[in-house]
């Protein structure tokens, strides 16, 4: 057998062991099964795993941007002649660190127990201005409680208490400083009641006593038994189950905190997300495939029938308190959870929300690309890569009898201010993820890998088979033309020569020429030749 026959043979072989190796494996589909096993076990937030330290300590820069409605115009929307004419201030940014504290694994490293405390660094090259000069005009919330809290008692004490505020100057509106407005500050009529009422507290502010604090005390899933359970909240403040919503569904503690989901997300699932600060649950679908830094994620956000009336979405009818007291598409009232003013929640500037409530206020410009709530999930490993948590903050204006400031007020959803929340992974841990999808990427294909290098080698295999073929037939040519030149230079030496005209017995001939061995070259007659 010649050199080139024996690798032709091998090719031949290595290229069908190889197909035979790729294809089983790629429909036993091996290595798909062991890689997502190996990364189901390796997300988790059981002890020691890598997992834990970044979310213990998670490394992307938390930013929250606040930006509040300016009332330009409160005379004369009390007055009844004008709607309220708000314009946008803003953003004033804050570096948010959330270290978790108190960790404690639970059950056998099945849950694990933590707090999550935030802390808040003003950031002056991020934002419009200083928030302790800046001022605006907002709605007087505490002025909007007492009268909420009121509501219920007779016509002539809240006349007493109407007349009570007016003589301590109190408005509607008031004028503060951005930092008093957000961080907080000693309000004259909140003291007062303090003096009467000792467990009213006598400062206001939209974030005051929230720097340093946390939400509660969470119980996650580690996802050690299950990893589809990864992240998901077991307990908030030791309940499972919420009691201030008027039905079971809504009263359910659902999803994770946001910061972590389980593995190898499907785009046809609903992420559930339970927000402390709204008391509820809201759900995320699918949007669009997208892609930060290098790195392949999946956005989620919430569908418009998150914020639905009970009419659109059966579902929500349990977050009407009372029943059946509802309010229209796009906004929430939490103030079932957060005692005092009627707060109600909702995208910023009313997106997604009714039309009624946007063109009731003069400055609102709903768009999806300022104030849509997302996620960027890289759906292999379930983590967030890019996050946007918007939400806004608003108060229920209304006629209350025995306020006459308020006689020429309809019922109306009055903004006060809303939050941008931002995260971006940082490049350190981008570049580690890009690192770990590369090897999930060759580890999952290996078996194509296989195929495709079994396809080569048999594309090979044709070419030599074919090119050991057409060297065969050349060298049957070059045989044939040889053996044909043999014939032809065979029949030339045989042919004869020349003939003299002369006889040979003429006496010319042999006086002249000498006898030869004959006249004919080849096949003549020869003479014996005398001794």
């Amino acid at each position: 057998m010649t050199r080139r026959s024996c690798a032709i043979y091998a090719t031949g072989i290595l290229c069908a062991h190889l197909l035979i190796v790729g294809i089983a494996l790629l429909v036993a589909q091996v290595f798909q099964t062991m890689i997502q096993e190996r990364i189901k076990k390796e997300i988790t937030l059981a002890e020691n795993s890598r997992v834990l330290d970044g979310w213990i300590n998670p490394p992307p820069p938390v930013y929250m941007q606040y930006f509040f409605f300016n009332v330009t115009n409160p005379d004369e929307f009390l007055a009844g002649k004008e709607k309220p004419k708000v314009t946008q201030i803003g953003p004033y940014t804050y570096r948010e660190y959330r270290p978790r504290e108190n960790v404690t694994f639970l059950e056998n490293g099945t849950k694990i127990f933590a707090t999550n405390p935030k802390s808040f660094v003003f950031l002056r090259d991020m934002s419009v201005g200083d928030p302790e000069v800046d001022r605006v005009t907002t709605v007087n919330i505490p002025f909007i409680a007492v009268m909420n809290e009121l509501n219920s008692y007779s016509f002539f004490l809240r006349s007493f208490v109407s007349m009570w505020m007016g003589s301590m100057g109190i408005e509607v509106f008031m004028n503060r400083a951005v930092h008093e407005v957000l961080w907080g500050f000693k309000d004259p009529l909140l003291s007062k009641l303090h003096t009467m009422r000792p467990e009213v507290d006598e400062h206001f502010g939209l974030m005051y006593n929230k720097n340093g604090t946390h939400e509660g005390e969470f119980v996650f899933h580690t996802g050690e038994k299950n990893y589809m359970d990864y992240g998901k909240i077991d307990t908030w403040n030791g309940i499972s189950q919420m009691n201030w919503w008027s039905s079971n569904q809504s009263n359910m503690i659902n999803g994770t905190d946001g910061s972590v989901f389980h593995t190898f997300l499907s785009r046809k699932e609903l992420l559930y997300i339970f927000a402390a600060d709204l008391c509820r649950s809201i759900h995320l679908g699918y949007v669009a495939d997208t892609e930060v830094k290098g790195i392949p994620a999946f956005r989620f956000a919430p569908p418009s029938d998150v914020l639905a009336p009970p009419d659109e979405n059966p579902n929500n009818a349990g977050f009407c308190v009372p029943a059946g007291d509802c309010l229209g598409k796009g906004v929430l009232k939490v103030s079932v959870c957060r005692q005092g003013a009627p707060i109600v929640v909702s995208f910023p500037h009313f997106y997604q929300a009714d039309e009624r409530y946007i063109s009731a206020i003069d400055g609102m410009n709903p768009n999806v690309e300022e104030h849509e709530t997302y996620l960027d999930i890289n759906p292999t490993t379930g983590v967030p890569i890019r996050a946007c948590k918007r939400a806004q903050l608003n108060v229920i204006l209304k006629r209350v009898p025995g306020f006459p400031k308020t006689k020429f007020l309809n019922e109306t959803i009055f903004p006060i201010m809303y939050v941008n929340e931002t995260a971006t992974i940082d490049d350190e841990s981008a570049a580690q993820m890009r690192t770990l999808l590369l090897i999930v990427t060759v580890v999952s294909n290996f078996p194509v890998i296989i195929v495709g290098l079994g396809a080569i080698l048999f594309v090979v295999l044709i070419f030599l088979v074919c090119r050991n073929r057409q060297r065969k037939n050349e060298v049957k040519r070059i045989d044939f033309t040889e053996a044909f030149h043999s014939f032809a230079t065979a029949k030339d030496e045989t042919a004869y020569t020349q003939v003299s005209n002369q006889t040979e017995d003429s006496p010319e001939n042999r006086n002249n020429q000498p006898l030869r061995n004959g006249s004919y070259i080849a096949m003549s007659p020869v003479e014996a030749q005398k001794c």
